[in-house]
């Protein structure tokens, strides 16, 4: 009884400790569970952090574009997305990724990769807490800082431009920054260094997306601290 006692308020803390660590990353330089597990094993990572406002412009533009084009306006949880996808399992079609930017932060701080319906169960609520307790901005900069960009444990816009165009992601174009957004659902199979014709089809896409938008109306109708 005492052991059944101390493992559920074991699980219990492991639960809770996202929700009191998140409000903790309106500063700092946070690092995803898969980086940690790479740098404990031993796996080649690299990652430096790079303040939003060191960020060309039209990366986070590109990756609002190709990843979230909600971002601006739901609160952590795209749900007409994500009624979709579980629309198109019930049919018994291929699923789309229906996760928002907002949803792949609380995945990548907190969970682990993959698909499973436990992980999703974790990951909704923690996504509208993340909302809540960050300003959108921050979202955006911690996931262009933990989002893996390259094929070899290259994580984040810095180690992603370096490794794909040999200069720092202050300087990305708006081809190059398409191109990164490209590649983010898988950048092992997917190249942003020599793009195959479905990545530069999908990069010419997203660019043609992020010269309409703005995401000034998204940090003045969001919280930005």
């Amino acid at each position: 009884m005492r052991v059944a006692r101390n493992l559920l308020l074991i699980v219990l803390a492991a639960l809770l400790l996202p929700y009191l660590l998140a409000p903790l990353y309106r500063t700092g330089h946070p690092v995803s569970t898969l980086m940690a597990w790479r740098y404990l094993t031993g796996a080649p990572m690299s990652r430096q952090w790079v303040d939003f406002s060191a960020i060309s412009p039209y990366l986070p533009r590109s990756v609002v574009s190709a990843e979230d084009a909600k971002f601006c306006s739901h609160h952590g949880i795209d749900w007409d997305a994500l009624r979709e996808v579980i629309d198109d399992a019930e049919d018994g079609e291929v699923t789309r990724g229906g996760s928002t930017i907002t949803q792949q932060v609380a995945k990548n701080l907190f969970l682990w990769p993959g698909r499973s319906v436990v992980r999703k169960a974790l990951e909704l609520p923690l996504a509208l807490w993340i909302d809540l307790v960050l300003p959108k901005q921050r979202i955006l900069e911690i996931y262009l800082n933990i989002a893996e960009l390259g094929p070899s444990g290259q994580f984040g816009a810095q180690a992603g431009s370096t490794y794909a165009f040999g200069r720092p992601a202050s300087a990305l174009s708006p081809r190059d920054a398409a191109l990164l957004a490209a590649i983010l659902p898988n950048p092992v199979k997917r190249s942003a260094r020599t793009p195959g014709a479905g990545v530069r089809r999908l990069a010419g896409t997203y660019m043609a997306r992020a010269q309409a938008s703005s995401l000034q109306r998204c940090w003045s109708e969001n919280r930005v601290y």
